[in-house]
């Protein structure tokens, strides 16, 4: 261990400078990464970013070439995955065909020193705790995905981890189920108070049963913050395009007080960004994001609101809850920009080819210095 890495006391899991290549790919890039006990924290990223690599090195599955891994205070670089404080709810949820629910169950049970009652019982409490009664003797085959996923969170929980770590667990249900089943793992890690690490590519997922998100791109964490933090402040550009939808546009710099940067757009006018909503390395080109429901529509014979322009509607969908437009700037303007309207019985329904005037508030607006 390197006597310069020192831990957070306050984290269950504290990850230090953590460095993982396979082949010439370096998957994990100088990784250090603090989760608070008895959160809800994901590790959310594009495919190949490096998200389950990093869950399988706090899992012991994998072994960093640098850096430490500690786990409850203890660092556990050199402690192999069946003695460490955790346990693991793989993608494929790996069901031993061969045993019915109970046998899976209790499989980790097997090696301990309880006696047969003592196994049953703790068998029935976790078959309660993910909504399996009854299900003892059911086979494996007869189970439905839900159901394998439930037995899965069952024989990992069984034995009372300190951190349960999932790799997409729910990436193979179909919608409703996978919903359904987002609210009933985050109930249920509020009923057992036990970490748990999700390794996700579903911005939605990790939006909605998270505490904390941690954003991975290549190898590096880009961001680590509440949901709130990451959708309406995410900070960098790529954490912006990957959360949800943006509207981005390059700007001219015209002046800076203490407080706000002014910048100008061709288009959408003069701007006044707050410096607490800018991110990045202050350089001569501003970029600004803009969320699709961050712009409203003005009523034709509405007073028009201060920060105004003129669009034209190229694209129209209605998404049920929404009706999301697609807009172009100017004639020569070949861009689509979104705009997505929930207020939909409140707000004018314009069709295709027609001229709008769309608004905004400078308060909602994010920015990012470039090159």
């Amino acid at each position: 261990m390197n006597k310069k890495n020192i831990r957070n006391p306050e984290k269950i899991v504290d990850l230090i400078s953590i460095e993982k290549s396979f082949d010439k790919i370096r998957a994990v890039n100088n990784v250090s990464l603090g989760i608070k006990e008895g959160e809800f924290f994901s590790l959310l990223g594009p495919s190949g970013c490096g998200k389950t690599t990093l869950l399988r090195i706090i899992a012991g599955f994998e072994k960093p070439e640098n850096g430490d891994v500690f786990i409850n205070g203890k660092n556990v670089n050199s402690v192999e995955p069946n003695n460490r404080p955790t346990n693991m709810v793989f993608q494929n949820y790996a069901i031993f065909p061969h045993l019915n629910v109970s046998e899976n169950v209790g499989y980790g049970l097997r090696n301990t020193n309880l006696n047969k009652d003592e196994i049953a019982q703790k068998i029935e409490e976790a078959l309660n705790l993910v909504g399996l009664e009854g299900y003892h003797k059911r086979a494996s085959s007869a189970l439905s995905g839900g159901q394998r996923q439930r037995v899965a969170l069952a024989r990992a929980l069984i034995l009372k981890p300190r951190v349960l770590l999932l790799d997409e667990p729910l990436s193979a249900l179909d919608k409703n189920l996978r919903e359904q089943m987002q609210f009933e793992l985050r109930q249920l890690q509020k009923s057992v108070g036990i970490t748990f690490v999700l390794v996700t590519h579903d911005q939605t997922e990790a939006l909605t049963m998270s505490d904390r998100v941690g954003v991975m791109f290549n190898g590096k964490v880009d961001q680590v913050a509440s949901p709130e933090e990451i959708y309406n402040k995410p900070q960098t550009k790529r954490v912006a395009s990957f959360i949800g939808n943006m509207n981005f546009f390059e700007t001219e710099y015209l002046e800076k007080n203490s407080r706000t940067i002014s910048v100008c757009h061709k288009d959408l006018g003069n701007i006044k960004l707050l410096k607490s909503n800018i991110f990045g390395d202050d350089k001569s080109k501003l970029t600004i994001g803009i969320r699709p429901e961050n712009f409203k529509i003005n009523n034709k014979n509405g007073k028009k609101q201060s920060k105004s322009f003129n669009a034209k509607v190229v694209e129209k969908s209605f998404m049920g809850d929404t009706m999301l437009y697609g807009i172009n700037l100017g004639e020569n303007d070949h861009h689509t920009y979104r705009i997505s309207i929930s207020d939909i019985k409140n707000t004018p329904s314009p069709n295709i080819g027609e001229e709008i005037s769309v608004y905004f508030q400078e308060d909602d607006i994010v920015a990012y210095f470039e090159e």
